[in-house]
């Protein structure tokens, strides 16, 4: 969310944002529209302040003049009518703000200076690793059902479309990558490991941007919590309403979760195999920076995830998205694509995003750079690291053998107990 002045103080700047991402047209009016409220909030606080200081005085001369034994019915009659006229334009300034805060949860953040305007076709790969292997091998859902790793009919049985069941190696494999994912970014990138609560509040999803936009691909209960779409969700939250001090900063937290998405799978689209799906696991990592350090740490988090893709000794590219492609919270991300030969296409497997303080501001997380210093918002960061489904997919695509069985990755093999699966 955007702090208010900038309404009036940085108007150009959210033009600029929303026409880079292509959305002038659905989000320029909502623009003035939100200008205009502002303009309104201002013009009646000034109002009930003026009131309430003819009140205030009214009331001092009210008291001198009984005090005198002089006559102050008028004065009091005066009184009463502005107290009522006060209570009034209150009433409409809690409407005023109300309908400004609804229009200031609808605009996306502003993207970053060095984030390309347009869309998808703009997005540039700014680095590779490794060698894509050419095609010529099965794909993952081939692949899985040769060894017994997953059971679809099953699945869709007891929970319909978009849903997997992991059987034998594959049920080994997810609790293997877990432990990997989990070791590796706890003791040697120094994130604290969390275990967060997958149903969250109304007011946590907002935090984070979910809501209002994107209320309609989330899954709900009938007390109004939600199922997490990603553990982000709660995990951003942890210092909601709360002050840091900026020795804490940089904060780095990392969590598993299953993530649920209402969304996924529609339209029949990746509807074969694990691509895509209502229900996946997840390894998130979130930090929490100084403002004026939020783009090194960015660099610092998408690094983290690229190891682990090189480690697993996956070719992957990392694409730096387009204002037009970039989250609605997001301010700069980096999509992390590996290549799955078996169906001949980059994969996302991890997305790595700034959200400076957009996010902070929702869920007030501030941190005081010094003492006596006036606190400021966090920048937030998140990335995935990794998301289970397309890193197994590229995985049994890109170590296939000739003979049907999958190698295993030298650091992947002491979790596993084995160098292959067959």
């Amino acid at each position: 969310m955007h702090d208010p002045r900038m309404l009036r103080d940085q108007m150009p700047l959210l033009r600029d944002a929303v026409a880079r991402r292509g959305a002038g047209e659905v989000l320029l009016p909502v623009l003035e529209q939100a200008e205009a409220l502002d303009r309104d909030r201002r013009g009646l606080i000034t109002s009930v302040e003026e009131k309430k200081a003819e009140r205030n005085a009214s009331s001092q001369e009210v008291a001198r003049r009984r005090k005198a034994g002089e006559d102050a019915a008028g004065l009091i009659e005066r009184g009463r009518a502005v107290g009522a006229a006060i209570a009034a334009e209150e009433a409409r300034l809690a409407e005023v703000e109300a309908a400004l805060q609804k229009l200031l949860l609808e605009i996306p953040n502003v993207p970053l200076p060095d984030v390309p305007a347009g869309g998808e076709e703009r997005n540039v790969i700014v680095r590779t690793w490794g060698v894509p292997r050419d095609g010529g091998v099965r794909p993952h859902w081939e692949v899985m059902a040769a060894l017994g790793m997953m059971d679809p009919e099953r699945a869709a049985k007891i929970s319909g479309s978009g849903f997997v069941v992991y059987r034998g190696r594959g049920s080994r494999l997810v609790r293997a990558l877990l432990a990997l994912f989990m070791d590796t970014h706890t003791a040697e990138h120094g994130y604290e490991e969390v275990w967060p609560p997958q149903l969250v509040t109304r007011q946590t999803m907002t935090g984070t941007g979910q809501l209002p936009k994107f209320e309609d691909d989330a899954y709900a209960t009938r007390d109004d919590v939600f199922l997490i779409p990603t553990a982000e969700v709660p995990v951003t939250n942890l210092y909601r309403d709360e002050i840091l001090d900026a020795a804490q900063l940089p904060m780095a937290f990392v969590a598993y979760s299953r993530c649920f998405r209402r969304e996924a799978g529609s339209a029949g689209k990746d509807t074969r195999g694990i691509l895509r799906t209502h229900e996946f696991d997840k390894v998130e990592l979130v930090r929490y920076a100084a403002q004026d350090d939020s783009e090194r740490q960015l660099e610092v988090l998408t690094r983290h995830a690229e190891t682990l893709l090189e480690r697993l000794e996956i070719p992957y590219r990392r694409k730096l998205l387009a204002a037009g492609d970039t989250g609605f919270s997001s301010a700069k991300t980096y999509d992390l694509e590996a290549w799955a030969p078996g169906v001949g296409a980059w994969l996302e497997v991890s997305s790595c995003s700034t959200f400076t303080d957009f996010q902070a501001r929702r869920a007030n997380i501030r941190y005081r750079p010094a003492a006596g210093e006036k606190p400021r918002f966090v920048h937030t960061l998140n990335g995935s690291g990794l998301a289970f489904p397309r890193t197994i997919a590229c995985l049994l695509e890109h170590h296939q053998r000739p003979d049907g069985s999958v190698k295993v990755p030298a650091v992947l093999q002491p979790y596993l107990g084995t160098d292959r699966l067959a």
